[in-house]
């Protein structure tokens, strides 16, 4: 019997997948726990459609990410702090830290997972840091840390 799989089911197929499972298994098993649809023309149809709406959406979702990296890139932050002797900072500066100036004095929501932070900034100056806003675009933040008075 073939038909579609609503959800991922180990060892037979992913969401989305037309395949051919035993008539026996899909009648007992898959179609009570609504695991699959049989796969009729109007089914593949509805396939078809949803596919092309999850397309459109990444597609949108892709150039939003270019306009907000292109709106980051302009943005230069600057953060204060207590330093030590030789521009060394008491304590550091975190990605959470950058992802709430941003929220606060921009008005910029970006999560703090999304900057690729390798190790706090423990230093004055400025830092170029990246920031992964969709698997296909990056940018990067320019974070200027001064000695807070």
């Amino acid at each position: 019997m073939k038909v579609i799989f609503q959800q991922d089911v180990k060892g037979q197929g992913k969401k989305g997948e037309v395949k051919e499972v035993s008539e026996g298994y899909a009648r007992n098993y898959l179609l009570p726990r609504k695991l699959v649809v049989e796969a009729s023309a109007g089914n593949m149809n509805s396939l078809k459609e949803q596919k092309r709406r999850d397309e459109e959406r990444k597609v949108v979702e892709l150039e939003q990410a270019k306009k907000f990296a292109e709106q980051l890139a302009k943005l230069d932050i600057t953060l204060h702090s207590k330093a030590g002797e030789g521009g060394r900072l008491f304590g550091s500066i975190t990605s959470k830290q950058i992802s709430q100036h941003l929220k606060r004095e921009q008005g910029i929501s970006l999560d703090k997972k999304k900057i690729e932070l390798d190790e706090p900034i423990r230093s004055l100056g400025v830092t170029k840091i990246p920031v992964k806003l969709h698997p296909k675009v990056k940018t990067t933040l320019s974070v200027q840390v001064l000695e807070e008075k």
